[in-house]
């Protein structure tokens, strides 16, 4: 495959798979009433996850993989952006790979752990001990799978991949000045979102609740919008 192609198969991923994220996602917030559900107790938490049946658990899987394509695409924007003054873009990759596996592995608790729970919580036959060690183990593992490997380290390296492949854009001809500046600063506003999972930890510290949703969107536009620059560039840039 010559470079030209892997930069058009680089940027359709870049467009397709933002917007494929939002078919099970909405299939989420239509069946499971997701992400609101969160703010309701463990056991309705489980009832409700029961209830979706094997629809349901599907679509998580779904929700999980949608995203791996992107790694073709990481990669292949390195290999546009790398120059002797950016020492600290192939940092910057390794954390946009990482990010992607870890987002990857906090969704699939959904798929293969919370399922367990579920059955165990409303199994009638469960103890009322079993159904409150259900509903302590789903805290646990909705914290370390869900805080710590999705949305902190998940999140957290992907802001390292916008900061440094914003900057590295700031020097290539390939792309324009304000699409670098546009990710380093969507970067920021996603940055924010991590005092959110702080404070579920440090009680009484400000948040900025609106800043997840925010750099998220941000975070997809901007995917497009790098997609498009691929596709619409011309070979000999």
């Amino acid at each position: 495959m010559t470079q030209n192609q892997s930069r058009k198969w680089a940027g359709i991923l870049f467009v397709a798979v933002p917007i494929l994220i939002n078919l099970p996602y909405s299939l989420l917030i239509a069946n499971f009433q997701y992400p609101d559900i969160l703010r309701q107790s463990a056991g309705e938490i489980l009832s409700r996850f029961h209830e979706g049946g094997p629809g349901l658990i599907l679509t998580w899987w779904a929700f999980g993989f949608v995203g791996i394509p992107l790694i073709y695409s990481v990669i292949v924007l390195h290999s546009l952006l790398e120059r002797e003054d950016t020492p600290y873009l192939l940092a910057g990759t390794v954390c946009g790979v990482i990010s992607l596996f870890a987002q990857l592995v906090g969704l699939l608790r959904w798929t293969f752990v919370v399922p367990i729970l579920a059955n165990a919580f409303v199994d009638p036959a469960s103890s009322q001990a079993t159904k409150d060690a259900a509903i302590i183990t789903f805290q646990a593992v909705h914290h370390y799978g869900g805080v710590i490997i999705g949305e902190h380290i998940g999140q957290l390296f992907t802001i390292i991949w916008m900061f440094a492949v914003g900057a590295a854009m700031l020097k290539s001809s390939w792309f324009r000045p304000w699409l670098g500046w546009f990710g380093i600063l969507s970067g920021i506003i996603y940055l924010l979102a991590q005092l959110d999972l702080f404070a579920t930890v440090i009680p009484g510290l400000p948040v900025i609740s609106i800043a997840g949703l925010v750099g998220s969107l941000l975070w997809l536009l901007w995917l497009i919008l790098i997609g498009i620059r691929m596709l619409r560039v011309r070979a000999s840039v």
